[in-house]
């Protein structure tokens, strides 16, 4: 079973982004669950989603405290709640920002992961490109496809569609497009610096 938690504010589209991850997974013909951990929470204040997916029925139904990845919505985060407990030295970390890891100051935190799974990606300013509005959700999603090869860009594509329709769904298409491409090239670039 693959885990994953994503963390951002409300209104960034958390809950939603955890949705259309599952439901690119129900598209490749796997087993898949979506649920937020929230409470009476305004716009703004920290929320966490999780996501599940395996190739057989999901039973167990509590939130994921270990998780193989992390999707991070909102980078303000990160040094006001412990988003990284229970997270594998060789799970994934994709960030919403342009910023590095050093930058950060996630650089020496960081230092015992497997560095081909940690990266950072503008989504919030991808997804204002192509929707007018800095939601990052899809686009990180667009990325984390990229990164982990956990769903194909085909089947998130027709998740987004789903959820949103019309110009707002191929807007949101398109950010996620841009963000896997993006991801894409970083990794490129990881592997061909590692190589050389």
């Amino acid at each position: 079973m693959f885990q994953v938690r994503i963390h951002g504010r409300g209104g960034q589209g958390v809950v939603t982004a955890a949705e259309m991850l599952s439901v690119a997974a129900f598209y490749e013909g796997r087993h898949a669950q979506a649920f937020p951990s929230f409470g009476s929470e305004r716009t703004g204040a920290p929320v966490v989603s999780f996501c599940r997916i395996d190739d057989r029925e999901i039973r167990v139904r509590e939130p994921i405290m270990e998780p193989d990845a992390l999707i991070i919505q909102d980078p303000t985060l990160l040094h006001q709640v412990d988003l990284f407990g229970g997270l594998r030295p060789d799970g994934f970390i994709l960030i919403n920002t342009a910023k590095s890891f050093d930058e950060l100051g996630l650089g020496e935190f960081v230092e015992g992961f497997r560095h081909e799974r940690l990266l950072t990606v503008p989504a919030g300013d991808l997804a204002r490109a192509h929707t007018g509005r800095p939601v990052p959700n899809a686009a990180l999603l667009g990325g984390f496809a990229a990164l982990s090869g956990l769903i194909s860009l085909d089947s998130l594509a027709q998740a987004i569609r789903e959820r949103f329709g019309g110009t707002v769904g191929e807007g949101n298409v398109a950010a996620a497009q841009a963000a896997h491409a993006w991801v894409a090239d970083e990794l490129r670039e990881l592997s061909g610096a590692a190589a050389g």
